[in-house]
C-alpha cells in the first residue's frame, strides 16, 4: 500500500473495502493495517463523506491518491483525521482539497503538516495546475491552516471562503 510520508505523520489511501467496513459500523478492520483509530474517529462528517469517497473507489481500479486518505500519527499509528481530494483533476487540472482532524490532535499542526505532503504529491502530477479548498467563515483555525499553506482567499459562497492555491512552476 502506497503512504506519503511527513516528519510525524502517514498518510494511507482509503480503500473499498475500508470504507465498506466502516460504513457497516466495523473498525476491527483498522487492525489488519496496524492501526487503532484515535477517539472520535471516524466523526460524523467522515461517516457522512464515506459514501461519495467509496463512489470515487468504485470507479478505479485502485486507489489513484485523488481520493481521500487516513491520517495516521507514526508514533502510535492511531488515526488522527483524514485528508482528500474530491476526485481527479477537472479538465483545467483543478483539485479541491478537505481535511479533518479530531478534536483533541487540533491545534498542533498535524492539519497542515498532513496538508502539506498531500499538495506536495499533488504537484508533483504533472496535470494538477492548482487546488482550491474551502472553509467555514467561523473557521479560524481552518483558515489560518489554508494561509500557512500559502492558499489565496478568492471569493465567498454562502457561509464558505473560497481558497486557491497554483502550483509554482
Amino acid at each position: 500500500m502506497k503512504k506519503i510520508i511527513t516528519n510525524r505523520l502517514y498518510l494511507i489511501p482509503f480503500t473499498v473495502e475500508l470504507c465498506e467496513e466502516l460504513l457497516n459500523n466495523n473498525i476491527s478492520i483498522l487492525s489488519q493495517y496496524g492501526l487503532e483509530p484515535s477517539i472520535g474517529w471516524p466523526d460524523t462528517d467522515m461517516v457522512e463523506t464515506l459514501p461519495r469517497i467509496l463512489i470515487n473507489l468504485k470507479k478505479v481500479p485502485a486507489p489513484t491518491g485523488f481520493e481521500s486518505w487516513l491520517i495516521v500519527n507514526k508514533e502510535n499509528n492511531t488515526i488522527i483525521g483524514d485528508i482528500g481530494f474530491k476526485g481527479v483533476p477537472n479538465i483545467g487540472g483543478v483539485i479541491d482539497i478537505g481535511y479533518g482532524v479530531v478534536v483533541q490532535e487540533r491545534q498542533k499542526g498535524y492539519a497542515s503538516e498532513a496538508a502539506e505532503g498531500l499538495i506536495h504529491w499533488a504537484f508533483t502530477q504533472p496535470y494538477v495546475k492548482s487546488i482550491t479548498a474551502q472553509s467555514l467563515t467561523d473557521n479560524i483555525g481552518s483558515a489560518k491552516t489554508l494561509e500557512r499553506l500559502g492558499f489565496n482567499r478568492t471569493g465567498l459562497l454562502g457561509n464558505f471562503i473560497q481558497w486557491r492555491l497554483f502550483k509554482k512552476i
